[in-house]
């Protein structure tokens, strides 16, 4: 007779290497959010499920042979103390900056994981939130979710419970002379499970998205804007239920816009700001009344308005931070221009003097691809309590 102990580890060992490797990529890709969430493709994803994103390669430690052939280094001969240098390897560079031609260095590797974007958006919302949120004295209609919290002895099924199904025919099979095993299913021992509706309260919200279409708004100031804004709509959609999203695009006039017309307006025409105040203020007297609404407007230009609009602009920003939540100004620079200053014509300097109560205000400025990110962040940051 023979004992045989078979290690059911190894027989899992395919499926804890790949959540390892996925634990890593979602680790990189936390660490690139900056990066990734301006990417091109995830923003022309079209609806699809899964986009590709670049990361760098994921090395594992391991041991290697020396693949130049050299005289190997940190060998001792067995008489060194602790700290002794053993040797050191020639770190002379034969790339950029070092001794040899240019161009001789190897690039660095990366890997293009397949990412869910809804995995995706889950590490880019997860520290996002309405800020200032407050309960409103009108009642938001009920999310409701299913919760199991019942077994029942009848019931469809499909929400036979298999589980406890098993343990009520073992415990019965016990009390008879069968002694206690499984067999001989009767009605008595089925269980079902059972679930209530669990409405979940959420205060009414509205947000308009205020986006510069004038002539000033070329391709990388465009595409800026409606990367912010794509990643909003979609934060507010996967963390709110009760959220409403108008869509307000300006140039000298101002008007309210579909969705679709949002995203893929071309840009032409000056810039009158105010426009785009004034018809935010108008819909929100004429649809959202501040007392039943949280109200929040958040507005992409490139900062530069017609001269003479200023005062105007600044007159309706400061009403629209007494009507609202929080009001969020993003300005874009030229592509590359990380640390210039803007001159004093520009709206974001000319806000952040002149504007009151503002803590209310969050302003922003975008040079880089990578600053999208960290825009998101200070406008939808934890600053007041959500309801």
């Amino acid at each position: 007779m023979s004992v045989q102990r078979n290690d059911w580890s190894l027989q899992r060992k395919g499926i804890i290497d790949q959540e390892r490797h996925k634990d890593r990529v979602r680790e990189a890709i936390r660490k690139n959010l900056g990066s990734i969430v301006s990417n091109e493709a995830i923003i022309l994803s079209d609806g699809k499920r899964s986009v590709k994103v670049p990361i760098r390669s994921l090395d594992e430690y391991k041991f290697r042979f020396d693949h130049r052939k050299r005289k190997h280094v940190g060998q001792g001969d067995g008489k060194t103390r602790v700290g002794d240098v053993l040797g050191r390897e020639d770190g002379r560079g034969q790339g950029k900056g070092g001794s040899g031609p240019a161009g001789q260095d190897a690039g660095a590797d990366y890997y293009e994981a397949e990412v869910n974007i809804d995995e995706l958006a889950a590490l880019i919302f997860e520290d996002l939130r309405l800020p200032f949120l407050e309960e409103k004295a009108k009642q938001a209609v009920p999310a409701k979710t299913t919760r199991f919290n019942e077994i029942r002895r009848t019931g469809v099924m499909a929400n036979l419970d298999k589980r406890r199904l098993i343990f009520e025919n073992i415990k019965r099979n016990a009390r008879t002379s069968s002694g206690a095993k499984f067999g001989n299913v009767k009605k008595e021992d089925l269980r079902f499970k059972s679930w209530e509706e669990d409405n979940r309260y959420e205060s009414n919200a509205v947000v308009l998205a205020l986006m510069d279409v004038s002539g000033s708004m070329g391709e990388f100031k465009k595409y800026i804007a409606r990367s912010f804004f794509f990643w909003m709509v979609r934060f507010l959609r996967t963390k709110y239920d009760n959220v409403e999203i108008v869509f307000i695009s300006h140039h000298t006039e101002a008007k309210e816009v579909t969705e679709e017309q949002f995203f893929t307006q071309g840009e032409s025409g000056g810039t009158v700001v105010s426009s785009a105040y004034q018809l935010a203020l108008e819909i929100i007297r004429a649809r959202y009344n501040p007392r039943d609404w949280n109200v929040y407007p958040f507005h992409f230009s490139d900062g530069d308005n017609y001269y003479s609009d200023n005062e105007e602009a600044v007159r309706l920003a400061d009403e629209l931070i007494g009507t609202c939540n929080l009001f969020g100004y993003g300005e874009i620079g030229e592509e590359g221009t990380s640390g210039y200053r803007r001159s004093s014509g520009a709206l974001l300097s000319i806000f952040k003097d002149r504007l009151h109560r503002k803590e209310r205000f969050v302003g922003v400025r975008i040079d880089e691809r990578e600053d999208v990110y960290p825009a998101l962040k200070q406008f939808f940051g934890q600053r007041g309590v959500e309801a």
